[in-house]
């Protein structure tokens, strides 16, 4: 018998599988980074899968190793190990933790939104995961402090707990479903809040831009500007859906008699009909830009324009990486 040919020590497993150019190939690299099933590895499966990984990188090739499995391999380092540190990440704070954890919190955010002390607690809950969740897929190159940590976190808690406060007082008085996106706007507002000021030290001084080769230019805050911006666009297009279609289906289905006789059915109901909406949302979402951003040089500040003008005259477009 045959062994089977070797794999050759070439394939790039520090890119996604997928051409992350096209929006097909970003989702589908995203719901492999999102696949909840990840949570469930057991830390000999994660070792395994790191010493394939960093063999491969070193260039070794372990016998018989296929394309397949090197690529299950690095989706499942990717899923547990943080790419600058190559620290094991919080389990809470993996990508493959968003589904079931924002199902659960979000089912609960619309379940329990007409009493005040619920409304504070769950926005709260939401925003300490999403604490965390920022802390854990920080970039490498810029550490949070813990100071800027608990700024945005303050911030965001505040933002979202004044607007659903805010919000759930002036529809006293409008039909209960517009009751029910009161949570979302929250959500939305906290996001706007959050993820700028947990980024706060990129937009003061900036963030890598490089050519396509990946030769670093300088610092850009004009670049971070986009990067936040996109991060922000995908993170509420990533809520919407989860937190605009359950509440109409629960608007009509309140009115049966079937969740009259069985009022404790409505919290799990919610949570599922979110997790079904999360399953998609969240990769799909993640996709909505290249990880891998791009801009015009002509759309850079003044002074980083001028530097990038006097290393590379001809260079029209610059690359960097937007964040999550």
């Amino acid at each position: 018998q045959k062994m089977p040919p070797s794999l050759p020590a070439t394939i790039n497993i520090r890119e996604p599988r997928w051409d992350q150019s096209t929006f097909q190939g970003r989702a589908k690299h995203f719901f492999m980074v999102t696949d909840p099933r990840n949570l469930l590895l057991s830390g000999t499966t994660l070792e395994e899968a790191r010493r394939v990984v960093e063999e491969y990188r070193a260039g070794t090739v372990p016998p018989g190793l296929t394309e397949d499995q090197l690529w299950r391999a690095k989706y499942i380092y990717d899923s547990a190990f943080h790419p600058d540190t190559g620290e094991k990440m919080l389990l809470v704070g993996r990508m493959s933790a968003q589904v079931p954890m924002n199902m659960t919190i979000t089912g609960c955010m619309l379940t329990f939104y007409r009493t005040t002390p619920a409304v504070l607690f769950w926005q709260w809950v939401n925003q300490s995961f999403n604490a965390i969740v920022n802390y854990t897929n920080r970039s490498g190159d810029a550490p949070i402090t813990p100071t800027q940590l608990g700024t945005a976190y303050v911030s965001a808690t505040t933002g979202a707990v004044v607007t659903a406060l805010g919000l759930k007082s002036l529809t006293k008085h409008l039909p209960a479903i517009i009751g029910r996106y009161v949570p979302f706007a929250a959500v939305a507002a906290a996001n706007c809040i959050n993820i700028p000021l947990m980024r706060q030290r990129e937009l003061k001084l900036g963030i890598p831009v490089t050519d396509e080769n990946g030769n670093r230019l300088g610092e850009s805050t004009a670049a971070a500007q986009k990067a936040i911006f996109q991060v922000v666009v995908s993170r509420i297009g990533m809520a919407a859906p989860a937190m605009a279609i359950p509440p109409v289906i629960m608007n009509a289905l309140e009115k049966r008699a079937f969740l009259k006789r069985y009022p404790y059915l409505n919290a799990p109901l919610q949570v599922s009909l979110v997790g079904l909406c999360l399953v998609f949302a969240t990769p799909l979402c993640c996709a909505l830009f290249p990880q891998k951003s791009s801009m015009p040089v002509s759309h850079l500040e003044p002074e980083v324009q001028a530097r990038i003008r006097e290393k590379d005259p001809q260079l029209e477009t610059i690359y960097f990486n937007k964040g999550l």
